[in-house]
């Protein structure tokens, strides 16, 4: 998003960045809003409780950033900083996640996101990450850095990459809802595809995994991070 202008002969008036905050857990959204709402150069101008609402909200109220949970129904934080990728590429994204984990964070800076922050330190570091989001400079919460590169180095001494995505955008999209209850006339409705083919998705899911049923499908998409257990 492009920075504002500033008002002729107000050079000291800023205008505050417009934030756009998604987080299914209500007592969370309310908490992170008073600490961004607390600073003069930020403001929450939209709040959404999934990453589906996030994407739609964004589009609406045309915020200068984006700070998603990773783990909301219908579509998960990482599913939506894709999105929002696509459809806004100028958008500058967040992700604000209780997961201190290597996978999340490859597969957030892979979805379009500028930043990983965590809950547990949000009050220290999320404020600090969205001022550095917004002049379009990257944030790693403190710590990371020496893990991630120790972790890099270990990984091409063993002679192996960087982690793979085990399952398609499609196929994850299909395994969450698979595992929030959603039948296939259910899915398909929301995802604009036939029955069928989210039946045909689910059985690519059931043999790529090598699992049996939905029951175990629930449970890799809890161990994944898609819902919440």
């Amino acid at each position: 998003m492009s920075a504002r202008a500033p008002v002729p002969g107000a050079a000291s008036v800023q205008v505050p960045a417009r934030v756009l905050l998604a987080d299914d857990h209500t007592l969370v959204r309310r908490g992170v809003r008073l600490i961004l709402d607390a600073e003069p150069d930020l403001t929450v101008v939209a709040e959404a409780g999934d990453g589906a609402e996030a994407v739609e909200l964004a589009r609406a109220r045309e915020p200068d950033l984006a700070v998603l949970d990773i783990a909301m129904p219908r579509m998960t934080g990482l599913q939506a900083a894709r999105e929002l990728s696509r459809r806004l590429p100028g958008l500058p994204i967040l992700i604000l996640t209780m997961y201190d984990n290597e996978q999340y964070f490859f597969e957030a800076l892979k979805a379009g996101a500028c930043g990983y922050v965590l809950k547990s330190v949000a009050d220290r570091d999320l404020v600090e990450a969205c001022r550095a989001a917004v002049r379009g400079e990257p944030f790693v919460y403190p710590g990371a850095e020496r893990a991630l590169v120790r972790s890099y180095l270990e990984r091409l001494q063993r002679g192996d990459g960087l982690p793979e995505r085990a399952i398609t955008e499609r196929e994850e999209e299909i395994l969450k809802l698979v595992a929030e209850g959603h039948t296939s006339k259910e899915i398909g409705e929301l995802l604009f595809i036939s029955a069928k083919t989210v039946e045909r998705h689910r059985a690519n899911l059931l043999q790529k995994l090598g699992m049996r049923d939905r029951l175990e499908l629930t449970r890799y998409a809890i161990r994944a991070g898609l819902v919440d257990p």
